[in-house]
């Protein structure tokens, strides 16, 4: 389907669906339903992503970070350091890094949602312009709190 953002790719084969790239998922609803999940997403509905239900193959620290990810509430940022402390391990902000990178399900599994500890854009599978676009779309649909404008003036690259 073609998005703001560029073409995401949702289809069926067997067990898996093709979202921005080849993931494993157990996805209780077809592919019609997830088009139209992302259909709602982009059009402001933020919430349209959260019921769908997955379990992307990963170690079991990749699924804990994957997890937590899911968490972070739309608008919301987080950085490596803080991501690694949700999970219990606050040493472990390269490895929650690299997790992160590895993300299957790229929006479903909000990976956008981290940044950099000084507010700065970093490392996105889809592209910084990508991740601040969404980062500024979901701004767009929720209230701003209060600390995120110091952020989003680190965002001008």
């Amino acid at each position: 389907m073609k998005t703001e953002i560029g073409w995401i790719l949702v289809r069926a084969r067997g067990e898996r669906i093709l979202s921005l790239e080849l993931v494993d998922t157990k996805a209780p609803e077809p592919p019609r339903a997830v088009a139209a999940r992302l259909e709602a997403y982009f059009a402001g509905d933020l919430a349209a992503l959260d019921a769908l239900e997955v379990e992307p193959e990963g170690t079991d620290f990749q699924r804990r970070v994957w997890a937590e990810l899911r968490k972070i509430r739309p608008g919301e940022t987080i950085s490596y350091g803080e991501l690694a402390r949700r999970i219990g391990r606050p040493r472990a902000v390269r490895a929650c890094g690299r997790a992160n990178a590895t993300n299957p399900i790229g929006l479903v599994i909000p990976c956008h949602r981290v940044i950099g500890a000084d507010g700065s854009l970093t490392g996105y599978a889809g592209g910084i312009e990508r991740k601040r676009w969404l980062l500024e779309h979901e701004r767009r649909y929720t209230a701003l709190p209060a600390a995120q404008p110091v952020l989003q003036a680190a965002w001008k690259l």
